[in-house]
């Protein structure tokens, strides 16, 4: 399968498209990594405050928005969450007392996904946790340049 996936130095040329050996390298340690990450926040987070990590984004966008609300098509393009993933989260953290909805008075085919004060006390709980992860799994583990160079190669990957 492998060879599928790249060339090998002197095999022939075909028409599929491969990543040569340092292409695929980059590719699976970039995946290995965040997976590694988000797995070691997420087991924190449900560990420590019961919150899955996109349970705690969620809240931290809600937080951020105007009012402590989002339209639920603003909520799904900052979480990238399928559609009917984002709608069973909100839902999921309605039935827990996090987050509510709102239907909008001048348009009836926007909702609302709005924090309540639980939520945010919630959210003002988890912080730390989600903080301390994120320094402990991630910063913790690259020197000042390393960190300073990934952010750059980030930062040009999302501005396509």
């Amino acid at each position: 399968m492998t060879e599928q996936l790249y060339s090998r130095p002197g095999s022939r040329p075909d028409r599929r498209p491969r990543l040569q050996p340092n292409e695929l390298r980059a590719w699976k340690a970039f995946l290995n990594a965040q997976a590694s990450v988000l797995r070691e926040l997420e087991a924190d987070l449900v560990g420590q405050e019961r919150l899955t990590l996109a349970e705690y984004d969620v809240l931290v966008q809600l937080a951020l928005a105007p009012r402590q609300e989002l339209r639920m098509t603003d909520l799904w393009e900052q979480v990238r969450l399928s559609r009917s993933g984002i709608t069973r989260l909100v839902d999921r953290l309605a039935r827990r007392g996090l987050t509510g909805r709102r239907p909008c008075p001048t348009d009836r085919r926007v909702t609302y996904a709005v924090l309540t004060a639980a939520g945010r006390e919630r959210l003002r709980r988890a912080t730390p946790t989600h903080l301390q992860g994120v320094r402990g799994y991630f910063i913790a583990r690259l020197e000042p340049d390393q960190l300073e160079r990934f952010t750059r190669s980030l930062e040009a990957l999302a501005s396509r």
